[in-house]
Formats: C-alpha cells, sequence, structure tokens
C-alpha cells in the first residue's frame, strides 16, 4: 500500500511540474500581457491617431446651430402730469409715472457655417499630426522589439544563475565529501594537518560564494517577475545538442541594414519631420487668414430681447484677417520651433552613434560567443583531466591536497564559464536581431526550440556530479 501511494504520489508531482513549467513563448506571452512598457507605446499610438484627426478636422466645415425661446416681461416708463392750482393765481405741473406693461415670448434660431479657406497653419498642423502618429507607431514597434529581447535576456538570466548556484552547490558536495575522506586519512595519519586546514578553508569559500548566487539568483527571478508579473515556475532549460554557429556578413554591411530597418531611427526621423512641419506652421502665422462664412437668422427679438417683428438674415461673407503684431509671440514661436527642430537632429545623430556601436558590439560578441564556447569546451576537458591526474596523484603521496583543490576548482570555473558563454551567446544573437531591427516572434521560436523541458542539467553538471 505504501508502494501503491508513492507511485501514484511520485506520478502527481511529475504531471505538475509538466504543467506548471514554463518555456520562453508562454513567458514572452505573459509579458505581452503584462508589460505596462508596451501598454504605454500602444496607448500613445491611439494619441497620436485621435491628434491627426483633431489637425484634419480643423480644416473641414464648422457648423453650429442656436436655438433660443424665452419669455419676456417688457414695461415702458412714461412721464406724464396733471395742473395743480397755486394761491396767487399760479400754477403747477405735478409729474407722475405711467408704466404700461407688455408680456411676450421671444424665439431666436441661427444657423452658422464656417469654411477655411486659406490658412496654412492649419494644413502644417495637420502635417505634423501625421508624423507624430508616424512616430508613435515605430515607438510601438520599438516597445515590441525590446520586450522580446527583455524577455530573452531575463528569462535566461534566471537559467545562468540558476547553473551557476548548482555548480557551487556541487563544488561544495565534493568538496565536503573530500573534507570526510581527509579527515579519515588524517585519523590515521595517512595526510597532514595542512591539508585537512586546505579542504576546510576551501569548503568555507565555496559556502560564502554559493550565498552570493543564491542572491543572485532571486535577483534573476525578481527581474523576470517584472515583465510577467508572475513569480517563473519551472523554466525550460537549455538543451546540449545546439549548433552554435556565427553570424554570416559584413558588419558594415549590417550597419546599414539597422540605419534602414531599425524603428528607433524610424521614429526620431519622423520626429525631425513633425519638428520641421512645426517651423512651418510658425511661419505660416505671419500669413493670411481666409475664411468663408455662411450665416442665417430667424428671430422676433432684438437689442436686449426687445420685441420687433419676425425678421429673418441671411448672411453670406468671405473674412480676410492679417496679422500685424502680436507682441513677439509669433516671433519667438518660430525660434523655439526651430531650436526644437535642431534639437531633434542632434539627438538623430547620437542616435545612429549608438545604433552603430550596438550593432557591432553585439555582431562581434555573438562571433567571439562562439569562439569562446569552444575554447571553454576544450578548457573544460583538460581540466577534468588535470584534476584526475592531480587525485590519483594524492592517492600516491605525489601531490598534496592543496593540489587537488586547485585543480578541482579550476574545473568547475571552467564549467561555469561554458556555461556563460552559451547564454552570452543567445543573449547577444537576440540583441544583435534587435538592433538590425530584424527582431520577430520566429527568432523567439527558434530559440525556444533549443530548450526542453524538465530538469535536466547540462552535460557538464553531469560530469560534476559523477566526479
Amino acid at each position: 500500500m505504501n508502494k501503491l501511494t508513492s507511485l501514484v504520489l511520485g506520478l502527481t508531482l511529475i504531471h505538475a511540474n509538466s504543467v506548471y513549467a514554463e518555456d520562453l513563448l508562454t513567458i514572452y506571452q505573459q509579458a505581452l500581457e503584462a508589460d505596462p512598457t508596451l501598454k504605454s507605446a500602444e496607448l500613445k499610438t491611439e494619441i497620436g491617431s485621435a491628434q491627426k484627426g483633431q489637425a484634419f478636422g480643423e480644416m473641414l466645415p464648422q457648423v453650429s446651430a442656436n436655438a433660443n425661446w424665452s419669455a419676456n416681461n417688457q414695461r415702458q416708463n412714461q412721464l406724464r402730469g396733471y395742473v395743480r392750482k397755486l394761491p396767487n393765481n399760479k400754477k403747477e405741473v405735478v409729474p407722475y409715472d405711467s408704466a404700461p406693461t407688455t408680456n411676450y415670448h421671444g424665439t431666436r434660431y441661427s444657423l452658422s457655417l464656417n469654411q477655411t479657406v486659406l490658412d496654412f497653419a492649419k494644413f502644417w498642423n495637420w502635417r505634423r499630426a501625421q508624423e507624430i502618429e508616424d512616430q508613435y507607431t515605430s515607438e510601438l514597434t520599438q516597445a515590441q522589439h525590446a520586450l522580446m529581447f527583455n524577455v530573452v535576456e531575463k528569462y535566461f538570466g534566471v537559467l545562468e544563475a540558476e547553473d551557476q548556484l548548482y555548480f557551487f552547490q556541487t563544488e561544495r558536495q565534493s568538496t565536503e565529501h573530500q573534507l570526510e575522506q581527509v579527515k579519515k586519512q588524517y585519523a590515521k595519519q595517512l595526510v597532514k594537518i595542512t591539508d585537512l586546514y586546505d579542504v576546510e578553508a576551501r569548503l568555507d569559500q565555496i559556502k560564502a560564494t554559493e550565498i552570493e548566487a543564491e542572491t543572485q539568483l532571486t535577483i534573476a527571478k525578481e527581474s523576470l517577475k517584472e515583465l510577467t508579473n508572475n513569480n517563473p515556475v519551472g523554466l525550460f532549460k537549455l538543451r546540449e545538442n545546439i549548433d552554435y554557429k556565427h553570424l554570416e556578413g559584413n558588419l558594415d554591411d549590417w550597419i546599414a541594414v539597422a540605419k534602414s530597418e531599425n524603428p528607433v531611427l524610424s521614429a526620431q526621423l519622423h520626429a525631425i519631420e513633425a519638428a520641421s512641419d512645426d517651423v512651418a506652421v510658425q511661419k505660416s502665422k505671419y500669413l493670411p487668414v481666409v475664411d468663408a462664412q455662411f450665416n442665417y437668422f430667424d428671430t422676433n427679438t432684438g437689442y436686449q430681447s426687445s420685441s420687433i417683428g419676425q425678421t429673418e438674415v441671411q448672411v453670406a461673407a468671405i473674412n480676410i484677417n492679417v496679422p500685424i503684431f502680436t507682441g513677439g509671440v509669433t516671433t519667438h514661436r518660430l525660434f523655439e520651433a526651430q531650436h526644437r527642430l535642431e534639437l531633434s537632429k542632434t539627438e538623430n545623430d547620437a542616435k545612429i552613434r549608438a545604433l552603430i556601436k550596438e550593432t557591432s558590439d553585439s555582431f562581434l560578441s555573438t562571433n567571439a560567443s562562439v569562439r569562446r564556447i569552444e575554447a571553454s569546451q576544450k578548457a573544460l576537458e583538460s581540466t577534468a583531466k588535470a584534476k584526475q591526474a592531480k587525485e590519483t596523484g594524492f592517492k600516491y603521496g605525489v601531490e598534496t591536497m592543496s593540489d587537488v583543490l586547485i585543480a578541482q576548482q579550476n574545473e568547475f570555473k571552467a564549467k561555469r564559464e561554458l556555461s556563460t558563454s552559451k547564454y552570452s551567446y543567445i543573449k547577444n544573437r537576440i540583441r544583435f536581431m534587435q538592433s538590425t531591427g530584424l527582431i520577430s516572434e520566429e527568432n523567439l521560436n527558434e530559440v525556444n526550440g533549443w530548450l526542453q523541458a524538465g530538469p535536466s542539467q547540462p552535460k557538464a553538471m553531469d560530469d560534476a556530479k559523477k566526479s
């Protein structure tokens, strides 16, 4: 019965691990739903679209209607008087007020239509709004690309931190095993007390480093959680049989591709065009503005709602507004627009230089990681042989325990460097795709194919466990 319970429990745990395991694409979908930066970029595109609609609407006919109904009470004061006789046959006019009152209902209807005939400022403002909308669209694309890269970087940052911690844990276990052996040998007076001290000192160093590795793993998980707002659970691990290929092509050609495809530069170019259009807007403020106006009035009330006969008025007019003097406001707004245009151009130069550097660094780092992986694999094989030789020499009294510990330390260092090289290759490759503006979900699908479910460990880890 106990065996059956254990079997059921084991199968349940395996099923739970498979259910809650998360690959790269799962994390990416979570980030798409939770990333506030991406949501902000999406809202900015909606704002840009609304601004363009406003600018275009200002050039269309503006129609307004007004209706008024009123109850009026009109009183007209009239000065009147009567003659009163006084002594000495004198007469005096005694005035009195007479205020007849009239009650009536008043109605007033109006319909107004205004159409811009000539206003260059409105036209250039509409052009500026178009460029701003395109700028926000490019910034949205950049946010999407940045999210893809951040998911890869932080996902593999967690895997790398897990690997580093595992290597230190494995080295600690191996050193603890060596310590037990040395203690037994020391009890039989087969080794010196210095050998015992060397193992104990190395074990303390590893424990201290292991604590730091645990902290780095926690930080990496929190960094990934920042994207998804979920705690990462059971992340898929990196497979061993991966072909790490060099990036093909010439670096100068890739830089040219980055300049034409990177959404950061595209957004900045639209910002420059928008700033240029704003300069045109401010220059247009010096020009006359022509409007066509059509008005219709129907009312029976006049000035201050006085009662008049039913009156109907139809007006068609052309209005010409010529700016003469605005106290220098128009001039200084033009100066501001011109300076903002120069500022946008300067920022564009800075972004081009940063893009060239980013593309070059990621291209060279990716190819360097391939060579580093190959060198690390050879170094691991050499250090493993060296450690085995030192252990054999220690058994025959030719080598000291200090020599064995150094050889073991070198072996685990080679394992950690090999693991770091693999993750660096993946991060730099995706960083290169982002800088060139060619990153897509297909790249994430490709990288996701390099993962496998379950707590499987790199071959280097298995070798360490055997040692």
